[in-house]
């Protein structure tokens, strides 16, 4: 479990640094046009929608590999 919570403490940390801000480019185009303030708050809102399935996706990963490795 410890091994669970630093992988998570990790990836959190990741997804929170500036050199993860990359997106695609037609939103560059868009947080160009925006400005300063609002092209944060794009990327931001990119970072926290991609979040939750790839939290999902790990617990589902890490419930997986709990249960095979008992068996």
């Amino acid at each position: 479990m410890k091994k669970a919570g630093l992988f998570l403490l990790t990836s959190v940390l990741m997804m929170m640094s500036g050199s993860v801000m990359a997106q695609c480019s037609l939103c560059t185009k868009t947080a160009q046009q925006l400005g300063e303030g609002p092209a944060k708050g794009l990327n931001n809102g990119i970072l926290m929608l991609a979040l939750t399935p790839l939290m999902i996706i790990g617990f589902l990963a890490f419930r997986w590999w709990k249960s095979n490795k008992e068996a």
